[in-house]
């Protein structure tokens, strides 16, 4: 069958090439149905408890995502009337952002104080015009000893203040993240320009959401082109020939844009995450094409004629291509253990992305290579030497090679254990991004962007004024405060005993808890009979009063960290509070948090279920289970190797590194696959001994070997320079995994064959492969 094949490709290889062709331009596009998610619910399902409690919470009081704009002064004073005058300003604008629903400042902050029997509501500053030394110092130690104030909306000593616009995106649009950034980044720089003695830092959930895919364009926009550049280059040296480069470009090309057409057919969204699906595709593609190209060219240079030089490449790479691309395809598909959907969808995309690899290396590849005028190379290269010399050194030097890497693999598996399971999600940005610099500010300044959110039940309807449960509550309010990551705590505790206060003649001795329900009840509704509109309590109330909200905004801290706090409080509440008030801490942070975790063992289980049940696959097409244990080792080993690294070196592993061992397998799969093929097609056709058959399969996969993986470690170390964590860890973690790959099956896989196959006559008895 792999005869007919051939004979037809390399007879008729116009209608190989328009049957290609005809297969590219039907899926490409589907691409103008790809749908850019960028909301971080999109990393979770819908049935996912926290994110259904976060909902259920966001549709009790509102949503939490938000914009917050610090204001500060570049020289004393830093508390100022032009300060001042600057977030006045903000905080009018501020309400023009696209989608803002509320604007919380401190100038528009509803301050309240006793007029005799009355209490006065108002904006804390209306004007500062009429404003002197006093006035000034005297607002601004209200504020700084203000709890609903001070590490929220002004630093401790003053310096910082901050205006919070909370933003409810609909989420009909792609763009809708991008049109707020954008719309406020053109307000601060213009208020800026206005202003040269204030400066003005942006953070928030939202900037944090658009800082993940804004990160990835830009290298998409400068190191991606030139990783693919790199590799351009180093396979035009390698290949010596500009038709086997454009063949190879051509090929990836083909395999990306008819992967993603095709997920756009299905109607799927491309997420961070997903937009790195070329890239893993660029893997395969470029490993199959150079395993071709290079058999090809070494049958020319034998004097074969092209035509035939083709076919018997495609003979010789036909069956280790498609054992390959379904190996690979289960460990892309190994991605699917993740609970998060877009690491599922970037394992099926990259899996259509391996089919659609194998098919155009198979089809189009090879009739390209007959109508190109292509010429063999006359003469040993280099690289062919090369091959020769490190074959007769493993083979006569086998247990020293043997005791070597025995030695290597247990002094780096060795630090597996001590890799810790963690993210910290601001870590993934340079200092030269904005968004990391500003929040870095904002977070040593002013407040953390980091929140835990609860909504804390009460017995009954109106029972947030039951004494029972403010006590309760005050006492989990100190309990977070006393916290040193913890920022600042926002519940009614502060305002109930601040109207207590008001309400009894601004008298110290009732800055309290009122003991008394009515009491209660009778001044939070005075109160918000008070307030203008966009500030009533609807935010930290529910209708019924039944349940109010607590919002804890942390430091930078991991999601270990985040979890070891969130299982503190759980402990605490079941220990000091009554049942009815039992609740769970939910945010986006605390979800990452879990999630983050649980998806990083999920993948690398999943990685060694795919990497077994590859050895499976192997046993099955080289029907030889040694064959299939004895791929194991070089499978293996190169996970182990560079994790064992990363453990030593880095000692985490968060989400982004975590896909690395299931991207990888791809191309350790290949290595392993292609070298046994060769090696066992020269024991059974040619009739060779172990190590005759090691320096066959050396001459001609491990050339292939070699090029695809200088040329892919090239590629992936230029994005090792991302500015982005996610893309610059991946990059660094897969070029060491690729290079361990290397060295596995040229150091551990042939000394593994000379002591586990033995020269058997039966063996000869197969049929060829």
């Amino acid at each position: 069958m792999i005869d007919r094949y051939s004979t037809f490709l390399v007879e008729n290889p116009w209608k190989a090439l328009m049957l290609s062709l005809l297969m590219f331009v039907s899926l490409a596009p589907g691409i103008s149905r790809l749908t850019l998610d960028q909301d971080y619910r999109v990393f979770f399902t819908d049935d996912y408890p926290p994110l259904k409690a976060l909902n259920t919470l966001h549709d009790t009081y509102n949503k939490n995502d938000n914009v917050l704009i610090a204001v500060s002064a570049k020289k004393d004073p830093h508390f100022s009337k032009e300060v001042l005058s600057v977030v006045l300003d903000v905080t009018k604008k501020a309400w023009k952002i696209p989608y803002s629903v509320r604007v919380e400042s401190l100038t528009n902050f509803q301050y309240t104080e006793a007029e005799k029997d009355t209490l006065v509501v108002d904006d804390f500053v209306r004007s500062v015009k009429d404003l002197d030394s006093k006035a000034l110092d005297d607002l601004k130690n209200i504020a700084i000893n203000e709890p609903r104030l001070k590490n929220r909306l002004i630093s401790e000593d003053g310096a910082i203040i901050g205006v919070n616009v909370v933003i409810e995106l609909p989420g009909k649009l792609d763009s809708e993240a991008a049109e707020v950034m954008l719309y406020a980044r053109k307000m601060i720089a213009e208020i800026e320009s206005k202003n040269p003695n204030v400066s003005l830092h942006m953070t928030g959930v939202i900037p944090m959401n658009y800082a993940f895919p804004e990160a990835s364009m830009i290298d998409m926009k400068t190191l991606v082109p030139a990783m693919y550049a790199v590799i351009l280059l180093l396979l035009v040296f390698l290949l010596r020939s500009p038709w086997a480069t454009l063949s190879v470009l051509l090929v990836i090309t083909f395999s990306a844009v008819s992967a993603l057409g095709i997920s756009g057919y299905l109607g799927m969204s491309i997420t961070p995450p997903s937009a790195s699906t070329p890239t893993m595709i660029m893997t395969l593609a470029l490993a199959e094409s150079v395993h071709f190209l290079i058999y090809l060219f070494h049958k020319m240079n034998q004097g074969i004629e092209r035509k035939k030089a083709v076919k018997n490449s495609l003979q010789s790479n036909l069956k280790p291509m498609l054992i390959t691309s379904i190996a690979a395809s289960i460990g892309f598909l190994s991605l699917n253990f993740s609970e998060s959907p877009p690491f599922r969808d970037l394992g099926n995309i990259t899996t259509f992305g391996v089919f659609a690899a194998f098919i155009f290396t198979t089809l189009f590849l090879p009739a390209f290579m007959v109508l190109v005028p292509i010429k063999g190379k006359v003469g040993r290269e280099p690289i062919y030497r090369l091959m020769s010399i490190i074959s007769h050194f493993v083979i006569h030097h086998s247990k020293l090679v043997l005791v070597v890497s025995i030695v290597v693999v247990v002094s780096l598996g060795s630090f597996l254990p001590k890799i810790v399971l963690n993210d910290e999600w601001l870590e993934y940005f340079d200092d030269s991004m904005p968004f990391k610099s500003d929040t870095t500010f904002v977070g040593d300044k002013l407040t953390g962007i980091y929140t835990i959110e609860y909504s804390i039940p009460a017995k009954d309807s109106g029972g947030i004024a039951d004494p029972v449960y403010l006590t309760t509550l005050d006492e989990f309010t100190k309990w977070y405060r006393a916290r040193n990551e913890v920022r600042h705590v926002a519940s009614i505790i502060d305002t109930v005993k601040r109207l207590n206060y008001n309400l009894n003649n601004d008298d110290p001795d009732y800055y309290r808890l009122p003991q008394n329900r009515q009491d209660v009840a009778e001044q939070l509704m005075v109160y918000e009979m008070s307030l203008p509109y966009g500030h009533d309590l609807n935010t930290m109330i529910n209708v019924d009063k039944s349940a109010s909200r607590m919002v804890v905004s942390l430091d930078v801290v991991s999601t270990t960290e985040i979890k070891k706090i969130e299982s503190e409080a759980q402990a605490w509440l079941k220990n000091n509070a009554p049942r009815y008030m039992q609740t769970n801490g939910s945010s986006p942070t605390v979800m990452f948090a879990h999630i983050a975790q649980v998806n990083i063992r999920q993948m690398l289980l999943g990685t060694v279920i795919a990497l077994l049940a590859v050895s499976l696959i192997i046993m099955v097409a080289f029907r030889s289970i040694k064959m299939g244990l004895i791929s194991l080792i070089p499978n293996l080993v190169p996970a182990i190797l560079g994790f064992g690294l990363w453990g030593a070196i880095v000692g985490e592993i968060g989400m982004a590194t975590s896909i690395v061992a299931g991207m990888t397998i791809g191309i350790v799969v290949d290595d392993t696959i292609h070298f046994l093929m060769k090696y066992q097609h020269a024991r059974i056709s040619n009739g060779d001994d172990p190590k005759s058959a090691i320096k066959y399969a050396f001459s001609t996969a491990g050339v292939a070997m070699f090029v695809t993986t200088l040329v892919l470690s090239a590629g992936f170390l230029i994005l090792s320079r991302s500015t982005f964590a996610m893309n610059s860890d991946m990059g660094l973690l897969t070029t060491v995994v690729i290079c361990f790959a290397l060295l596995a099956d040229f150091a551990l896989l042939p000394v593994a064959l000379l002591y586990f196959d033995k020269d058997n006559k039966s063996e000869k008895s197969r049929v060829a492969i």
